[in-house]
């Protein structure tokens, strides 16, 4: 009876981890935002020193939510899955900064759209498979008291990680002109900081994954999971009946993820449009003005970014103290403010005091969002359910890219500026919308599997 008690209290418990370790296993999560800000800051202009047509601009930004669309849910299944030498979700974590760091080398050697808009799928291809076996691993490896601090420390590195690679061309311009052009009319100081992500995506993350490694399944797990071939018939069929078994709360979310997704995407494809227009008074993307408002565009993407890493570190208290879910809409609703007034900047000083809004938004979405998730879910099914919630912040993307080119024009007058009063505005109703999710259901622990991480 005793060695049933010991094997039960295993089963029901993880060794806890102290915040150093817990920061350590969230490095390799730098060297991934850091990637994404890159994109988020470079590949609307990109394609704009390339000839793009803002109208059509979404259409070239379909490889985020079309790759995560594709490759999130069926990673997360196999991930779950999966029992290999390395561990459940490491493999899936290497092979994904392989391909993300060769495609962030070679991004800015873009000498055509199609060429720039390819390299881009191959990257959010890399970037995908990464991710939410990533956010699985944290899940996995933390007792459930502890989750909260791990996803926010995740936030917080998505800060410090995007505040640096918005910052790094304007940086670099102590070093290179900012007018210094390659052929392809890129400017030498954004191939540079694409050099850099390139090395940090692959570094950081073989830092976590050998520094705190996954734990071991014992011998009851192992067996369960070979019940479980790593098949396409089985995955795709643990992701039918995950979505059909999907607890309601995060049913619940699909709206305020909308909202916001659907947002924050339109967001970063036109804000240097948007400041060229508003502070630069210019649309000539070839000009000395256009490249002007995009260095202060980076340069307020780096205020915002280095706000959600401290508002990250700030909400990991106020979460515990209030829950994730009035935290969040606070955050949203800031966010959506913020928003709404950006057009109305005459100055890069003002743009900058306006990022407070758009920080603290950032921040919860990239933490408080999974703590509800987390909370709601059974454990023995992380990797699935990180992989369909992705499918939440996709979707609105997709929708965002093929719903944007029908009304840039007819209903928003070809303006920039409008694209982000319509994302303030979506940004509040997002905030509404997480007030009515169901804070307080729990998920039950279903099989051995369910504990057997720790």
């Amino acid at each position: 009876m005793r060695k049933r008690e010991m094997r039960e209290r295993h089963m029901t418990t993880k060794p806890r981890l102290s915040l150093a370790r817990i920061i350590e296993m969230n490095i390799g999560f730098f060297g991934l935002q850091f990637s994404f800000g890159l994109q988020q800051a470079n590949m609307g202009p990109i394609y704009g020193f390339l000839g793009a047509d803002e109208g059509s601009m979404p259409l070239l930004w379909l490889a985020g939510p079309m790759t995560g669309l594709i490759i999130q849910p069926i990673v997360g299944a196999m991930s779950d899955r999966t029992n290999s030498r390395l561990g459940r979700r490491t493999p899936y974590f290497l092979i994904g900064a392989v391909i993300c760091s060769l495609s962030l080398f070679a991004m800015p050697y873009s000498s055509t759209l199609w060429m720039a808009a390819s390299l881009l799928w191959i990257l959010d291809a890399g970037n995908n498979i990464t991710m939410e076996p990533y956010r699985a691993y944290v899940a996995d490896r933390l007792a459930p008291d502890q989750r909260s601090t791990g996803f926010l420390t995740q936030s917080a590195f998505t800060g410090l990680a995007q505040t640096l690679s918005y910052l790094a061309p304007s940086l670099l311009t102590a070093f290179v002109a900012r007018d210094v052009l390659d052929a392809n009319g890129i400017p030498v100081i954004v191939r540079i900081a694409f050099i850099i992500g390139a090395i940090l995506s692959f570094s950081t993350i073989l830092w976590s994954v050998l520094r705190v490694r996954e734990l071991p399944l014992d011998a009851a797990d192992q067996a369960e999971l070979a019940q479980k071939p790593l098949t396409a018939r089985a995955t795709f069929a643990e992701i039918r009946d995950a979505i059909r078994d999907m607890p309601r709360p995060m049913r619940q979310l699909a709206g305020a993820m909308l909202c916001q997704w659907y947002a924050m995407f339109a967001y970063w494809q036109y804000i240097s449009f948007a400041v060229g227009r508003s502070i630069y008074g210019t649309s000539d993307h070839n000009s000395a003005a256009f490249r002007e408002a995009t260095l202060t565009t980076q340069q307020a993407g780096a205020i915002y970014n280095f706000i959600a890493f401290l508002g990250a570190l700030a909400l990991i208290p106020v979460v515990k103290r209030i829950g994730a879910r009035h935290a969040h809409a606070v955050c949203l609703a800031a966010s959506g403010a913020a928003m709404l007034m950006i057009p109305g900047a005459a100055t890069p000083g003002m743009l900058f005091v306006l990022m407070l809004g758009i920080g603290l938004g950032w921040a919860g979405m990239m933490g408080n969002t999974y703590v509800m998730l987390a909370d709601c879910i059974p454990p023995e099914r992380n990797g699935i359910y990180m992989g369909i919630f992705n499918l939440f912040i996709v979707i609105p993307m997709l929708i965002q890219t093929l719903t944007m080119p029908l009304i840039y024009r007819p209903l928003l007058g070809g303006d920039p500026r409008n694209v982000l009063l319509l994302g303030g505005g979506l940004m509040l109703l997002g905030a509404l919308a997480t007030l009515l999710v169901d804070a307080g259901h729990k998920a039950p622990r279903q099989g051995s599997l369910a504990t057997g991480q720790g």
